[in-house]
């Protein structure tokens, strides 16, 4: 039976090999944090090869994500799909071993990280989930919930202002059944890091409300294995446990310094490691042994059938919190939920009304329908109105709500979500205004990236957000938004469109959805049937001022949100004078553009040249749609400080200015 030293060798040499091969990578952490890592996920971890999203599984969550190759090395040893050949691939061409841990690529990740902090951020995420989920699902005699999430992290995810945040509600929250390990090396790829980091992290988290365990030395196991006992016995605050390592442990003239951190170590340093640390074998060769002592199917098999019969008791006894459970955790929704009826509804009653506060009466209409909806809003909720008639807070005295309070942290927050969908039984939504978005930026594009549903409730769209000026006026947010790609954003016009808006959201389980809504009021628009239907499409006509209803329009007025009530107007106005135009409500310009040719050639018809687009946002977005032979009526610069009203007559954003831009384009 092979030594622990002896197991965590495994890691050390998959990890060199690997990186070798590649000429690419980061060998230093895996090398350095092999001895903690081995402890955890033989000792600890709780977890099934076979079935890879169990439900009641340990969360693994590897933040310094540039030390991919330890995870890689993980899942092998440990049984999981992602055999030799994958490892040996890293970082190539579609491999399952990207050059960060990347969710979906291999069995076993449960998040994508690289972007430090953020893996950390999840992992809060997972903790609020699991601690939510078991209060919602668990009762006296049953518990279906109960499990850890482990966190790794470096120096650069402590450094990274996203620590702070998602550390800081982390302690606020209390939440037990988190165990962050930080890998306290000294090293980062400019050097030693005293230079430009001198906090005391331990200090810093114990103000935050955590338990913190020092002076663990990251290579003995029994002094790590001590720590993660303390960690366990304390259930009201999480814990960080401090393990000082050496970077690259076991290459002999790199290991500690900064040569081994991002670059491979070079043929003559690997061949030295091995000699260093007694490791015999020809590159990517585990023996036999290794692999029977570091295999968790067997044990992790065990581990889901034991909660298999837990959850079958449960289910005898509590049968319809059963279904609700799996139903949750498989992401289906109530088949009684019918979204299209809502936006029927709210097209039959015809309110003209702020789409923010269209946004809550949707709500106020799904909350009580889908129990899976956590919200949540960086501070703003009365402003946001994401507050709805049916919200409970989440508290450390009540986990069982349906709301969180993330406080002014919006990337925490966006990032924290992504943690609460990745563990799943939630539908995360998030709000804050617009331009705070800017905040939130990466952890949006990670949700993207990883096809979380998340939902961005972004309130004060424009500069018709009025006397707070500039700095909280959206210019250049909306477009950003629009080229993310796997984001779909909706700017809808009125309350019928933002409950279409809000119904695709819930719907759309492959991405994340950001809605972006007005402050203020908004006109009611007269639809058909037809025509609510379509706004699933992402954009329609949805008029058309002709002489004859089967004439073809001279003129195409392409609008959004606030502004197209504003296009009706000029229209109207338009068509006294004799011309044909068509107005176009275009609320979701990603789901326009995947109709197909002949739905997007019946809206916009291609032998119409003239083409005015009108959006309080920066106009170079517009000019796709447009073309050559088109114009837009959209921003170039910031905004001022002013009431609204002024400040749409000031940038052209008026009957006679639109009007006057469609006269120039008719000749």
């Amino acid at each position: 039976m092979p030594s622990r030293f002896e197991l965590a060798n495994a890691i050390r040499a998959l990890s060199m090999d690997a990186v070798q091969k590649a000429n690419s990578g980061h060998p230093g952490a895996p090398m350095g944090m092999a001895d903690i890592a081995e402890v955890l996920w033989n000792d600890y971890l709780v977890h099934n090869p076979t079935d890879p999203k169990w439900a009641d599984r340990d969360r693994f969550v590897l933040s310094n994500g540039h030390g991919s190759m330890l995870l890689y090395s993980l899942l092998h040893l440990s049984g999981y799909e992602l055999g030799l050949e994958d490892l040996a691939n890293f970082r190539q061409l579609h491999a399952k071993t990207a050059g960060h841990p990347e969710y979906g690529y291999a069995p076993g990740i449960e998040t994508t990280t690289g972007p430090l902090g953020q893996g950390l951020a999840n992992a809060v995420g997972m903790a609020i989930a699991e601690r939510t989920l078991g209060a919602q699902f668990n009762r006296p005699g049953h518990t279906i919930v109960d499990h850890y999430t482990y966190c790794f992290l470096g120096d650069g995810c402590l450094m990274e202002g996203i620590s702070h945040e998602v550390a800081s509600l982390a302690g606020t929250q209390k939440l037990g059944k988190l165990i962050a390990f930080y890998d306290d090396n000294g090293i980062s790829i400019d050097g030693e890091v005293e230079g430009w980091f001198t906090d005391d992290t331990a200090k810093r988290f114990e103000a935050y409300g955590w338990q913190v365990i020092p002076a663990v030395d990251g290579h003995k196991p029994d002094e790590i294995k001590a720590a993660i006992e303390m960690a366990r016995a304390r259930d009201d605050r999480p814990t960080l446990i401090i393990c000082k390592t050496i970077i690259g442990f076991g290459a002999p003239n790199k290991q500690g310094k900064e040569e081994c951190h991002g670059a491979a170590l070079g043929e003559a340093e690997v061949a030295a490691a091995r000699e260093q640390l007694d490791w015999p074998h020809a590159p990517f060769h585990i023996p036999e042994d290794f692999y029977q002592a570091w295999d968790a199917s067997e044990r992790g098999g065990r581990q889901q059938a034991d909660w298999q019969a837990r959850f079958e008791r449960y289910q005898q006894a509590h049968p319809e919190l059963a279904r609700e459970f799996l139903r949750r955790q498989a992401g289906t929704l109530p088949c009684e939920l019918n979204c299209a009826a809502q936006v029927e509804a709210a097209q039959e009653k015809g309110e003209s009304i702020a789409s923010r506060k269209a946004s809550l009466n949707c709500l106020n209409e799904l909350g009580p329908q889908l129990p899976e909806l956590l919200g949540g809003s960086a501070d703003l909720a009365p402003s946001n109105l994401t507050f709805w008639n049916g919200a409970q807070a989440i508290t450390t005295e009540d986990a069982s709500g349906n709301y969180l309070h993330y406080g002014v942290r919006e990337f925490g927050m966006a990032a924290i979500m992504n943690g609460i969908a990745l563990h799943g039984g939630f539908v995360p939504y998030g709000a804050t205004f617009l331009i705070f978005m800017e905040y939130m930026r990466n952890a949006v594009r990670m949700a993207a990236l990883m096809g979380q549903q998340t939902v961005y409730v972004f309130t004060h769209d424009s500069i018709g957000l009025g006397e707070d000026g500039p700095t909280h006026q959206p210019i250049e947010q909306l477009t950003s938004l629009r080229t993310t790609p796997n984001l779909s954003t909706w700017r809808p016009a009125d309350a019928v469109e933002t409950a279409a808006a809000w119904g695709y959201a819930i719907k759309r389980s492959a991405g994340p959805t950001a809605l972006v809504l007005s402050r203020q009021g908004l006109p009611h628009q007269q639809r058909s049937k037809a025509q609510v239907a379509d706004i699933q499409r992402g954009g329609y006509v949805l008029k058309d001022f002709l002489k004859d209803e089967n004439g073809t329009p001279e003129l195409i007025l392409i609008a959004t949100g606030s502004e197209v009530g504003l296009a009706m107007d000029a229209a109207a106005k338009l068509a006294e004078q004799g011309k044909q135009v068509r107005v176009v409500s275009m609320p979701a310009t990603d789901v326009f553009d995947k109709q197909d040719a002949d739905y997007r050639d019946s809206v916009l018809p291609r032998g119409v040249r003239a083409r005015l687009a009108i959006e309080a946002g920066h106009r170079d977005f517009w000019n796709k749609y447009v073309g050559l032979d088109g114009d837009v009526v959209g921003m170039t610069t910031y905004g001022e400080s002013a009431p609204a009203g002024d400040l749409f007559k000031h940038f052209g954003f008026t009957v006679d200015n639109v009007v006057e831009k469609a006269q120039a384009l008719l000749g």
